[in-house]
């Protein structure tokens, strides 16, 4: 048995989803239609997570245990083989600093696109919120400019955290100036494992559309 990721097209989800596949720890996908509320499973993805959010992640360990929050399911990957690197050891003060930085890109990322993207703002809110996310967006082109990641010169959870928040497009807000990020968004997803990770989740998609297809 491997464990059950919960994920829904394009979003944070990816992240679990690329750290996953970058360690190659085995796991089954279940794609969650967030308008239908159908799982490709069949599942009730409330009685998995009741706030209807994903990524999940079920264990495969006697109790089933779940874990939720795209920031901490990265994590325990990446703390299941720490010697991949991909985050600093768990107790550390560089762990805390490190867990800090995500904290950081979930409310000055993350949850500053989803207003946006949901046209839920008045053109203030607009103008408020898309100047946070160039601000955000700006200091991690600048860091950038020196390193291929945003830790140094090798992938880590931070930059799958960015990369699966990474919805300018469908928030309008123009990235276009920044270089740096730019090259970093290209170089990431020419890896395999985040070939791999869009592959892999069209498929999982394509399938379930088409069980909600057969049954309506």
């Amino acid at each position: 048995m491997a464990p059950t990721l919960y994920i829904a097209d394009d979003t944070c989800s990816r992240a679990a989803q690329l750290i996953a596949n970058e360690l190659d720890i085995e796991h089954q996908l279940v794609h969650f239609d967030v308008f239908g509320k159908s799982t490709s499973s069949g599942e009730d993805f409330a009685s998995v997570n009741p706030l209807l959010y994903v990524p999940a992640l079920k264990l495969d360990n006697e109790t089933k245990d779940i874990i939720s929050e795209t920031i901490i399911i990265c994590s325990y990957f990446a703390d299941q083989k720490p010697e991949a690197g991909l985050i600093p050891a768990a107790g550390t003060l560089e762990r805390v600093k490190y867990d800090q930085f995500l904290v950081q890109l979930a409310t000055e990322i993350a949850q500053k696109h989803i207003p946006l993207m949901r046209k839920l703002m008045t053109p203030e809110g607009i103008e408020f919120h898309s100047n946070k996310l160039q601000k955000a967006y700006k200091l991690l082109d600048d860091r950038l400019a020196k390193t291929l990641y945003l830790f140094g010169d090798n992938l880590t959870v931070a930059d799958a955290y960015v990369w699966g928040t990474f919805w300018n497009s469908r928030s309008g807000v123009d990235l276009s100036h920044l270089e740096n990020l730019a090259a970093w968004k290209a170089r990431l997803e020419a890896r395999p494992a985040a070939i791999k990770t869009i592959k892999d989740e069209a498929e999982v998609v394509a399938v379930h559309k088409a069980q909600i297809a057969a049954s309506s």
